[in-house]
């Protein structure tokens, strides 16, 4: 199975299977060739900037913890290795330890990755997965000069940090470029210290842009074919012209190294975030304060929507800008400040890189309306999330209260004391609670589960199982395919399209 890997090199290197490899490869490219020497060499480009590029080691102390599968037995020189997941491994673990044998002191680990200097000042870029919990952190120039370093600020949504290093003559830094005047095609450089192995030039191309790799709300990596491995995390992904127009950050791999699929942090995403940590020491976001999810095919058509455009509002943050401009639970965010939300995941980027304080117009739907409301955008908070979506499915005890209403698959009941406490309901959540789903039903196919409540069907409140019959009828008559309905799961709100054509009843 393909796996994501990690570039930053760690002793000892643990892959993540079913997983993003954090890697770190960045770089600015031209949409046109600088030259036509650039075609047949990059060795300008190479000699230009690879004194730009340092290698950054770190050491985080491990507690006292049982030897992994090539350690040592404690007592035995050159004792038995075994491959990882071999039984014996375990069996001589519950060996040493019926014995009272001391358990070994793991040595510091040890993590290799790149990084660029962009500052004469000694202000050094990486990823934040490099340095993420080191001790210490030693920045290695390309002439073998090795200098201790501070970490100004990190930014783990964005996997970026900022080091300085202290030296008695100025670096050799480089510059930012472009990533927003690349295009698919585009010839790309990387430097960096992939295995170790510093100083180390590759070359490919642009293979596609803002790929979303599921690494967090700002995900719009470039995709390039120049080889990335371990070790090349945090390094820089140049242009032809010589400009970083990426921070190399993540491979897909079957085997932990290159087949051609790595990812960068566009420096158009990149340049601001470090800025504003070496300015403030952290990252100031703007934040909406609306939870939302994507709109499907099947929600479009419920809304009545030519196409599955924008971000569904699903709940919004009592007293947050969203809930003061008026948003409402159920509306269609389909612009912000002057930008198009065709996706869902548009909306944390847009809103997170607007200025806090700034009043922008937002566009929606509402009801198969547009409305354009004015915001005033607010203050991300570490605990506040900019855009959520909803929790896996959970499955609840059959309840012990009689049902009193079925419709496509579900029983439905009132919500009475008895059912809340069944189901672990808060006495907040208001709505009509499922207390049985039917395996074979379109519902249960969706996601829905017993225990779930009910709050909206239709995009209307309903209080009790007869509501919602009169909904699933109304959006029958109207020749709709699906009910929308609004999903309480624990407190986590989700709308979802129920099918009304065939369902059980």
């Amino acid at each position: 199975m393909p796996q994501i890997f990690s570039t930053n090199r760690r002793l000892p290197c643990i892959a993540l299977a079913g997983a993003l490899v954090l890697c770190g490869v960045g770089g600015v490219s031209s949409p046109v060739l600088a030259s036509d020497a650039a075609r047949n060499s990059f060795a300008d480009l190479a000699e230009s900037q690879i004194d730009t590029v340092v290698n950054i080691s770190t050491r985080q102390a491990t507690p006292t913890a049982a030897p992994t599968p090539n350690e040592e037995a404690p007592g035995v020189p050159g004792g038995p290795q075994f491959p990882p997941g071999s039984p014996f491994e375990e069996f001589f673990r519950q060996f040493r330890e019926r014995q009272g044998a001391p358990q070994p002191q793991r040595p510091p680990v040890s993590a290799l990755g790149s990084g660029f200097v962009i500052d004469p000042s000694g202000y050094v870029v990486t990823n934040n997965h490099v340095v993420a919990d080191a001790e210490e952190i030693a920045v290695t120039l390309h002439d073998g000069t090795r200098l201790p370093a501070t970490l100004v600020g990190a930014d783990p949504p964005t996997d970026l940090a900022l080091l300085k290093v202290e030296s008695s003559k100025p670096l050799t830094s480089t510059r930012w470029g472009d990533s927003d005047r690349l295009r698919v095609g585009d010839w790309l450089v990387a430097i960096g210290n992939p295995f170790g192995l510093g100083g180390t030039v590759t070359a490919g191309i642009l293979s596609a842009r803002a790929r979303d790799i599921q690494q967090g709300p700002y995900d719009e990596y470039l995709q390039t074919d120049a080889p990335i491995n371990r070790g090349n995390s945090g390094g820089p992904l140049f242009d032809t012209e010589g400009g970083v127009v990426g921070v190399n950050t993540a491979i897909y791999s079957p085997t932990g190294g290159s087949i051609g699929i790595g990812f960068a942090i566009p420096s158009a995403l990149a340049r601001p975030i470090i800025e504003e940590l070496r300015e403030h020491g952290q990252v100031r976001r703007g934040w909406l304060g609306v939870q939302v999810q994507r709109v499907t095919p099947d929600i479009a058509e419920t809304l009545g929507m030519a196409e599955p455009d924008g971000a569904l509002v699903t709940a919004l943050t009592s007293g947050g800008p969203a809930e003061a401009a008026g948003v409402r639970q159920g509306d269609v965010i389909i612009g912000f400040d002057g930008h198009a939300v065709d996706k869902m995941r548009d909306l944390p980027r847009i809103v997170a890189r607007t200025p806090i304080g700034k009043s922008v117009p937002l566009e929606l739907l509402r009801n198969g309306d547009n409305q354009t409301l004015t915001v005033t955008v607010g203050r991300l908070e570490p605990e506040q999330q900019v855009a959520a979506g909803s929790s896996g499915p959970t499955t609840g005890a059959p309840p012990t209260a009689p049902q009193t209403s079925r419709t496509l698959g579900l029983s439905l009941s009132p919500l009475t004391p008895e059912l809340r406490e069944t189901f672990a309901i808060g006495p907040e959540t208001q709505g009509v609670v499922i207390t049985e789903v039917d395996g074979d039903s379109a519902a249960s196919n969706r996601g829905i589960d017993a225990g779930d409540v009910i709050v909206e069907a239709g995009q209307q409140p309903v209080g009790d199982p007869e509501q919602v019959q009169e909904r699933v009828e109304e959006a029958k008559r109207e020749g709709r395919r699906s009910v929308l309905m609004l999903i309480d799961r624990q407190g986590e709100l989700r709308y979802v399209p129920v099918p009304v054509e065939g369902g059980p009843g």
